[in-house]
């Protein structure tokens, strides 16, 4: 299993970052491996709430299958992911208001298929790529949500 951790200082309200992370139609405007939204739930976001994303790892496109597993409005989203091989994802955000701004800690366990023969691979294929690209997603979510507050 691989954990990547990241945490980002956001200068926007809480409320507004969580509008923005936990809409399925803005993900390409700030997941560096987001290539397209296959479906999602309409409504806001609940548990139960599920996605399918089309996302996109060295030179390969994957689909996972997302559901809202645990939702606390403004404060923290668990996603739980399927992908392909039977390889499962949870994925978390959790946003703290931060002296007027958000603190946003990002969470990713990632499980291949196949045990540890799997997790050996995916060493091997992926090396640090997840946490240069947590950290790559992180900075586009701040500089996209700093640049909306600058115009409102």
């Amino acid at each position: 299993m691989s954990h990547v951790t990241a945490t980002i200082r956001i200068d926007a309200a809480p409320a507004e970052v969580w509008a923005f992370v936990t809409d399925p139609a803005a993900l390409g405007q700030w997941v560096t491996i987001h290539r397209k939204l296959q479906h999602a739930d309409s409504g806001p976001p609940r548990v139960g709430y599920t996605m399918d994303q089309q996302i996109h790892m060295r030179g390969v496109g994957l689909e996972v299958h997302w559901k809202l597993v645990e939702c606390r409005p403004c404060e923290l989203a668990v996603w739980e992911g399927r992908g392909p091989a039977r390889s499962h994802a949870r994925t978390e955000y959790a946003l703290k208001e931060d002296a007027g701004g958000t603190r946003f800690d990002y969470r990713n366990e990632f499980r291949p298929p196949l045990g540890p023969l799997g997790a050996l691979v995916s060493r091997a294929l992926v090396g640090g790529m997840p946490e240069r690209e947590a950290k790559r997603t992180l900075e586009r979510l701040r500089t996209h949500m700093e640049q909306v507050t600058e115009r409102n």
